[in-house]
């Protein structure tokens, strides 16, 4: 440092030890997983039998070919320990089986592995009982879940199987954000920025500025239906949210009779009691109207000017006019909702429509003062970057939050309010709390390896960028159109 009488210097030790005190006032942002015991474990993948008349006879021929070889004789050969229990093969424990089938494949003739159907009946159609052993890993662990055979899911099909996803491998410098060499934002703003800053003469900022809140994931917590829906389970889903700085959408009745009303929770009204937005203090930050009426709306942002008040509106036929109206009245935050198979709007599924809701904001000018939000057909991590992609700015979870804590759905599963969940018996607040901070950890960090594998540092970017995403059904007309008899594809 040079002074005006004298040149002091600095030494590398002390050097050194300012770096470090900078760099440990650093905050990164982390949630701390914590590997979670289940509650009420899911049926076994695989029912293995083994025919005790066939097994004993090849003991006998062992013992007969291998006398003195006890160590053969007694060996248990499967590798993940099938038939490790104190009476081997007599007693089989399918817990440990992956189908991997080489016991099978060794002794056709009394050994059988067949799929459980108890495993197999979990959920339905669409989230099916590998999206739901899926999450009950991630909610345990709070990891990315990694099998040694790949990739074992669809390439093409419907819903968001339609979508791929552009990994290119040119873009090294930031591959390692899980790892936290190289940082990767996974931080979205939920509000309005306004498209263009006004300044007077004096530099004096005269037009209106942002008004947003700052999450530090891409997704919010959203209310699970009524008849689920208990004061305990909103003050879990609000403890979560708190710790991973997101916010939870709950009833503003529930909120008010439980006192939940915090910064992460965000009050859910009736269009008729838009003006009981004035009641809600405890650092709450928004708001959002259960339905789109604009008188109410006015209501709730004249009853207290400092929320920010966010509507939501069902993907139901003729949404794009009430989408067009709300963008002219003001509305900051529209919260789409899609049934539980990410369809609306006469079977349309939501990939379709957020890119048009998306489309219109841009043919518009006003992308960045809306914030668009959906729940509904996001079930697995790898939904939740596509419909990012489609346009969001943030999902919103339910079924996934459920499936965490383990919860058994029945019923009609694609309705939002028609089916059933039964909880675990005797579980505590705090495990279900951090089963789905686990699901959220394991789900960012899914979140940045995609984005480490684009070559994009923060989750921002990534809205909207139809560039990093290839649709099947139209490489399939691009490549095979002109071949005759070709009556697949797209656009």
């Amino acid at each position: 440092m040079v002074g005006s009488d004298e040149v002091t210097t600095m030494t590398m030790a002390e050097f050194a030890k300012l770096s470090r005190e900078r760099a440990d006032s650093y905050f990164r942002y982390h949630i701390d997983a914590k590997e979670t015991v289940d509650r009420q474990a899911l049926p076994n993948r695989f029912i293995v039998k083994v025919g005790k008349i066939g097994l004993a006879k090849l003991i006998a021929s062992e013992v007969f070919h291998y006398w003195g070889k006890w160590d053969v004789v007694f060996s248990r050969p499967c590798t993940y320990g099938v038939f490790s229990g104190p009476v081997g093969g007599f007693s089989p424990r399918p817990e440990m089986c992956v189908g991997c089938l080489r016991c099978t494949v060794q002794h056709p003739d009394f050994v059988k592995v067949k799929h459980n159907p108890a495993r197999v009946a979990l959920g339905d159609t669409y989230l099916n009982s590998n999206i739901i052993s899926t999450i009950d890993e991630e909610a345990r662990k709070g990891t990315v879940p990694v099998r040694g055979q790949g990739y074992r899911g669809r390439f093409g099909g419907p819903g968001w199987d339609e979508m791929f996803t552009d990994m290119s491998e040119i873009v090294r410098p930031s591959r390692d954000g899980i790892h936290g060499r190289e940082l990767i934002s996974t931080a979205v703003d939920i509000g309005s920025k306004p498209m263009s800053l006004k300044f007077d003469d004096e530099g004096k900022l005269v037009s209106e500025g942002p008004n947003m809140i700052s999450i530090q994931v891409p997704f919010v917590f959203d209310v699970p239906p009524s008849r689920i829906l208990t004061p305990r389970l909103a003050t879990i889903w609000k403890e979560a949210a708190e710790q991973i700085d997101t916010l939870v959408m709950i009833p503003a009745d529930m909120v008010s009779s439980n006192n939940l009303a915090s910064r992460s929770v965000v009050p859910i009204i009736s269009a008729g009691n838009a003006a009981s937005a004035e009641s809600f203090k405890s650092g709450t930050r928004m708001i959002e109207l259960e339905e789109w009426h604009s008188e109410a709306f006015n209501a709730a942002c004249s009853a207290n000017p400092d929320l920010i008040v966010g509507v939501r509106l069902p993907f139901l036929p003729g949404w794009q006019q009430q989408f067009e109206e709300m963008t002219r009245a003001g509305v900051s935050v529209i919260h789409f909702i899609a049934d539980n198979h990410g369809k609306g709007d006469g079977g349309r599924f939501i990939m379709e429509m957020l890119l048009e809701a998306h489309e219109m904001l841009i043919a518009a000018g006003i992308r960045d003062k809306i914030t668009l939000l959906n729940s509904g057909g996001v079930v697995a991590a790898d939904h939740l970057p596509k419909a990012i992609i489609c346009g969001l700015d943030a999902v919103g979870l339910d079924q996934p939050l459920l499936v965490a804590i383990q919860a058994r759905l029945s019923g009609d599963l694609s309705s939002r309010d028609n089916y059933r969940a039964k909880l675990p018996r005797k579980f505590k607040d705090s495990w279900a709390i951090q089963r789905i901070v686990n699901l959220s950890c394991s789900w960012r960090d899914q979140m940045l390896e995609i984005l480490g594998a684009m070559g994009i540092r923060e989750v921002r970017r990534l809205r909207g960028e139809v560039g990093r995403a290839m649709w099947c059904s139209r490489l399939e007309a691009e490549a095979f159109a002109e071949i005759e008899g070709f009556t697949g594809g797209g656009e």
